[in-house]
């Protein structure tokens, strides 16, 4: 169906650009079905979509094999169970789900669901069984956990081996932790005897069927709405990865994550298949401060001071937040699987209340070849459009750089890394204070042509030396501000290759306000309904923002982008708009040229360059021995390989930072805000990225034309 009516979006007056990921429900088991409420929703929704997303799309048999494939790896992301016979039954209707969803039938839905139903209650008798006896160590065997590539089992005997296999590999990472410790009690006290090779196996198939025993606990005590919307959200990805349907409880912690205050960790999570994964640390937080936790990494336990730990692989987003917050001072250990490098390693945090206020703009100064200069830590383009009155991210930055400014700052670095966006309306405002009027982004519904977003005040408030410094997590509206600064060549962009990529807007929708005669509560839509485009026609969709000068990361070489994700929407440009580019600097060539030479040159430049293309190697080693000894080799050698990148993030600048004075005077009086700055200028000495943009800042010099700007 196509068509060209345009939503009225005055329902929530608020456009997000936000880095998104897709709500992937976990196993659950049926409870409360409501057939008419599911009805209602595929009603509802495929309405709301063929109408509205920006994107025209066609129910057909494309969409279709999408829907039917996203459905079953979203129950079955394993292979755990489901067998090759089972998606023979199911291909009966691969390409029928476009013209159900006009029908509004269910049938693939509940065959599909049905089955797995099925298996999930057999699946007790499968791990039980298969560890109530010892593994063969011996045994000359891989297991490869790229599921994506992996085959459905052929038969109900090979499924059975795919749980053998899964087992014995938790068995064996167990049985290596437990070797571990046993050493380092003999290392405590040579008088302790280890435990034998039997004994810590057979404790370690105990603790692997304590954590199935658990986990299949909490897979009954779930419902069936959390698996239909793994049939939604399977339905409306089809449009675009950032299009999702959130449950009213999965919009409570949405919710939380845009703003508000945190008690706990200080960390946004998000679900990974099974996983619970962080998905951003908050500035300032307890597990920013402590230094271990990044983003990507998964939580697989959860222990409350010295309880015992809780396994949570399977548990609900909302249920695993409950385990991890607590009580200011109290301590959570989290057991973590890095992203990095697929380590396994317990964390200790003490929680703590992370006030909205260090999710806020905050600057640092420092001096460097006496002169003055300043770094603006903007951590997302926040604003709270129900109180127009109430900070936000825009009238923050005016109010810092007007402060910098009384101090005698004369250049300012600009912090987007990590930023994954905000609001549309604060990026345009933001690029505003470093430039005249002028335009600064263009937005696009589908079939129409492109709107210029403007900055319309004259005034500059910012006339001097601007450095942007961003990674490939700066996303949105990190990216239209980048893109403008760039396009006006009022700034140089400085860091990874290129930023996220991702060129699109969502609205939030409430399910309801289309089917106001339904009374139970249908949940939200996130729905793409605009593309964004550079003042100098092109996307930032896929490509992002290129850096004027590209540093090494551990980043460089790994897949995480909008590129990446399926069904991302295509990279395309529109007519350039109507602008003059400021040409602030009078050597910006010869400066990034100097740049380029110093990382190339710099060792720890090109040790983090070898670290990168190491993690990129290993990113796609999915395949591990089951032999006992080959496991213990392979994980030695490893160990071995990463200790060569154990000081490649060791850095020391001699420069010092310190916070300006209107902080200073609030940190006499605020203990807790004193710390955080300590913290955090502590971590600025140490960045090598803060150090080149300090560089690059320093050589800077303005064009007479700039220099004489007053505002």
């Amino acid at each position: 169906m196509k068509s060209n009516f345009k939503l009225s979006f005055t329902l929530l007056a608020f456009l997000f650009l936000i880095k998104s990921s897709g709500i992937i429900a976990n196993e659950k088991v049926a409870k409360n079905e409501d057939p008419e409420k599911d009805k209602v929703l595929i009603f509802v929704l495929k309405n709301i979509l063929t109408r509205g997303h920006y994107v025209v799309k066609d129910l057909n048999d494309s969409f279709s094999e999408h829907v039917f494939k996203t459905f079953i790896d979203g129950l079955d992301p394993s292979k755990r169970y489901f067998t090759q016979d089972d998606i023979k039954e199911f291909s009966r209707y691969k390409y029928q789900i476009d013209n159900q969803l006009l029908k509004d039938d269910l049938s693939f839905y509940n065959l599909v669901y049905n089955c797995f139903l099925e298996r999930v209650k057999k699946a007790k008798s499968y791990y039980g069984g298969i560890l109530d006896k010892p593994f063969d160590y011996t045994k000359e065997e891989t297991i490869d956990l790229d599921y994506e590539k992996l085959p459905f089992a052929k038969n109900y005997n090979e499924l059975i081996d795919y749980w053998r296999k899964q087992l014995k590999l938790q068995t064996l990472d167990k049985i290596q932790e437990l070797t571990a410790l046993e050493k380092d009690k003999l290392k405590k006290d040579k008088n302790y005897t280890v435990k034998s090779f039997e004994t810590l196996e057979k404790e370690s198939r105990a603790e692997v069927l304590k954590s199935m025993d658990e986990l299949y606990l909490r897979i009954e005590e779930l419902e069936h709405e959390d698996w239909f919307s793994t049939y939604l959200n399977a339905i409306v990805s089809g449009f675009d990865p950032h299009t999702t349907y959130m449950q009213p409880n999965v919009k409570e912690v949405f919710d939380q994550n845009i703003s508000g205050k945190l008690e706990g960790i200080g960390a946004r999570l998000q679900k990974k298949g099974i996983y619970t994964q962080i998905f951003e640390l908050v500035s300032g937080g307890p597990a920013w401060k402590q230094g271990d936790l990044e983003e990507g990494d998964i939580i697989l336990k959860v222990a409350q001071g010295n309880k015992e730990p809780l396994d949570i692989v399977g548990m609900r987003l909302d249920d695993a937040i409950k385990f991890i917050k607590g009580p200011k001072g109290t301590e959570v250990r989290l057991t973590v699987k890095k992203k990095i490098d697929g380590t396994i390693q317990e964390i200790s945090i003490i929680r703590d209340v992370v006030e909205l206020g260090e999710t806020f703009v905050k600057s640092s100064i420092v001096m460097k070849n006496n002169k003055k200069y300043a770094i603006i830590d903007l951590p997302s383009f926040y604003i709270d459009f129900s109180d127009e009155n109430y900070r936000d991210s825009a009238k923050d930055m005016e109010k810092e750089i007007e402060r910098l400014k009384s101090e005698g700052v004369e250049g300012l670095i600009i912090d987007l890394r990590n930023n994954g966006g905000g609001s549309l309306k604060t990026a345009i405002e933001i690029s505003g204070l470093f430039i005249d009027e002028g335009p600064i982004v263009q937005v696009k519904y589908r079939g129409e042509n492109p709107v210029v977003k403007r900055d319309t005040d004259p005034k500059t408030q910012w006339d001097k030396a601007v450095v942007v410094l961003v990674n490939e997590f700066s996303a949105s509206a990190s990216e239209i501000f980048a893109a403008a600064m760039q396009d006006y060549k009022r700034a140089v962009i400085l860091g990874g290759n290129q930023t996220y990529g991702k060129g699109t807007v969502q609205n939030i929708l409430p399910i309801n306000q289309f089917y106001p005669k339904y009374e139970k509560d249908l949940g939200f839509l996130k729905m793409t309904i605009q593309k964004f485009y550079r003042i100098n026609g092109g996307s930032t969709q896929k490509e992002g923002v290129y850096s004027d000068i590209a540093m090494p990361t551990r980043l460089s070489y790994l897949k995480n982008g909008e590129r990446d994700l399926e069904g991302a929407l295509s990279w395309d440009k529109v007519v350039q708009a109507d602008y003059k580019q400021a040409n602030s600097y009078s050597n910006f060539a010869d400066v990034v040229y100097n740049s380029k030479q110093r990382i190339a040159s710099n060792e720890k430049f090109i040790k983090i360059n070898e670290y990168a293309k190491w993690l990129k190697e290993n990113q796609d080693n999915a395949s591990f021995s089951l032999n006992y000894e080959k496991f213990v080799k392979e994980n030695e050698a490893k160990e071995k390989e990463a200790k060569k990148f154990t000081s490649v993030f060791e850095f020391k600048s001699d420069v010092t930072f310190t916070s300006p004075k209107y902080e200073v005077a609030l940190m006499k009086e605020n203990k807790d805000l004193e710390s955080k700055r300590v913290a955090w200028h502590k971590n600025l000495t140490k960045d090598i990225y803060i150090s080149e943009a300090l560089n690059v800042l320093s050589e800077l010099k303005l064009s007479k034309k700039t220099a004489i700007v007053k505002n």
